[in-house]
C-alpha cells in the first residue's frame, strides 16, 4: 500500500463500514484536536471509546475514559492515533494483540502521524493502516461538508448527497437506514 496518497474509495470504505472508534490520545480539553474528532464522530452516529489512563473512569462528552486498550470490549473497529509517530508503533502492536478479541480492523494515525513499520506490522496482520490522515476531514470532505467551507473537495457529483438525520448541514456517506 502507498501510504502517501489514499484512494477516495480506500478512505471512504473504511468510514462506510466502520461503526466504533478508539481513540488513542483523547483529551478532555476542548480545544484539543482529538476532543473535536470525538465530537465529530459521534455526531455522525459512530461509537467512541475515548482512551487515555490519565483520564481514565472520567468522561469525556459522556463517554467512559478507558486506561488503556485491553480495557475495552467489543466490537471496536478502528484504533485512532492520537499520540507521536514514536508511540504509534507501540499502539499497533497492541491492536495487532487484540484486534481477534475487539474486532479491530483498521489502524488510523491522525495528521503528523506516521510510522512506517507500525502500518507494515498492521498490514500483515490483516488489519487496514491509514497514515497523516484525520477522519473528520476524510468524512467531511467525502460527504461534500467540507466544501460549505469553501475548502476544495476534490471531487464532483451530480448526486443529491445524503442528509444525516434531521440536523442543519449534516451529510453522510454511511447508510443511514440501518
Amino acid at each position: 500500500m502507498n501510504h502517501n496518497s489514499y484512494s477516495d474509495s480506500y478512505i471512504g470504505g473504511i468510514l462506510r463500514e466502520v461503526k466504533s472508534f478508539a481513540i488513542v490520545g483523547a483529551s478532555a480539553n476542548q480545544v484539543r484536536p482529538s476532543f473535536f474528532v470525538q465530537k465529530y464522530l459521534l455526531a455522525k452516529g459512530y461509537k467512541v471509546y475515548p482512551v487515555n489512563p490519565g483520564q481514565a473512569g472520567n468522561e469525556i462528552l459522556g463517554q467512559k475514559v478507558y486506561a488503556n486498550l485491553s480495557e475495552l470490549e467489543p466490537p471496536v473497529d478502528v484504533i485512532e492515533i492520537f499520540r507521536n509517530s514514536e508511540a504509534a508503533l507501540g499502539i499497533t502492536k497492541e491492536a495487532i494483540a487484540l484486534k481477534d478479541k475487539l474486532g479491530i480492523s483498521v489502524v488510523w494515525m491522525q495528521l503528523g502521524v506516521r510510522n512506517d513499520e507500525a502500518a507494515k506490522l498492521a498490514e500483515d496482520a490483516g488489519l487496514k493502516a491509514v497514515m497523516n490522515r484525520c477522519p473528520k476531514i476524510e468524512y467531511g470532505r467525502i460527504s461534500g461538508e467540507i466544501g460549505w467551507a469553501g475548502v476544495n473537495s476534490r471531487m464532483l457529483s451530480s448526486k443529491k448527497p445524503q442528509i444525516l438525520g434531521g440536523g442543519f448541514q449534516q451529510l453522510s456517506i454511511r447508510n443511514t437506514k440501518s
